[in-house]
């Protein structure tokens, strides 16, 4: 791991049990970084490297990565993915977006949709919103009991385990954007043709509940950032800072991953191609 990965982790992650204060992280922090044109092109460079661990990955065969990426609305989720996955080939790499449960998966746990979406062996799986809407809106809209909400903590944190000890190491990225940020990305929506499909006029009604969202978010990293699955708070209202930040943490986990090609049960001096 170089050292300037040593230091985005150091300052981003979130260790367990520490209380976290969003007011008191700056949405706009660049300070890890350099200029921003460099910083992109340096990015760029990040996503041709994951592309080279995950082909590694994917011909090992034995292990996953599975890469949560949590946000309020607008915070960019899927510019992360099109910035640092952009490069990796497809049949090494699943996106899953979690959106309103159907009438199917509300028959279950609320886990069963989660679990059947996790990466196989080989893979790196990505979750644009994951099993955390069931601490975040329905903790924030009342869609459970404040018991059932309490119990879920410790329920991901077991579930979360279960996957590590089973091969599947877990990135949990918090993408920290201002509600000032929030406010120009939504207009940019309502301004721009092009961007009309994104906007969905229940996301005004979510940002009215902006204070409850922060604090359910607070709870939601002091409760469930663990030794086996640590969440990173992203500032993320510099699009290039975000991508930066995670494509370096990403590539910094594969190499401590450490996967390899397989050794060939044959000689290849063996074969002569006619």
């Amino acid at each position: 791991m170089t050292d300037r990965a040593h230091s985005i982790i150091a300052r981003l992650r979130i260790k367990p049990g520490e209380r976290v204060k969003l007011k008191d992280r700056d949405p706009r922090d660049s300070s890890l970084f350099g200029d921003e044109q460099e910083t992109k092109a340096a990015t760029a460079a990040l996503a041709e490297d994951i592309d080279v661990l995950q082909d590694r990955l994917y011909a090992e065969g034995s292990r996953a990565l599975l890469v949560i990426l949590q946000g309020t609305d607008t915070s960019g989720k899927d510019g992360t993915i099109r910035s640092v996955f952009n490069a990796t080939g497809p049949l090494g790499v699943s996106v899953t977006a979690f959106g309103t449960p159907t009438k199917t998966e509300l028959a279950h746990d609320y886990l069963w949709r989660v679990h059947a979406a996790c990466p196989k062996r080989g893979t790196i799986g990505i979750f644009n919103r994951s099993h955390y809407e069931d601490v975040l809106i329905a903790k924030v809209r009342e869609l459970a009991s404040k018991e059932a909400i309490e119990q879920r903590y410790d329920q991901i944190n077991a579930f979360e385990k279960i996957l590590v000890e089973n091969g599947t190491t877990i990135l949990k990225f918090m993408l920290h954007i201002s509600k000032d940020e929030q406010k120009e990305r939504l207009q940019e929506r309502l301004d721009d043709p092009r961007k009309h499909w994104k906007f969905n006029p229940g996301d005004l009604e979510d940002r009215n509940y902006w204070d409850e969202y922060q604090e359910a978010y607070e709870t939601m990293l002091h409760r469930c950032s663990t030794e086996h699955a640590p969440w990173y708070v992203i500032p993320a209202d510099r699009k290039w800072v975000r991508n930066a930040a995670i494509a370096s943490i990403v590539k910094a986990i594969l190499e401590e991953m450490e996967p390899q090609y397989p050794n060939a049960s044959w000689k290849p001096n063996d074969f002569v191609i006619p």
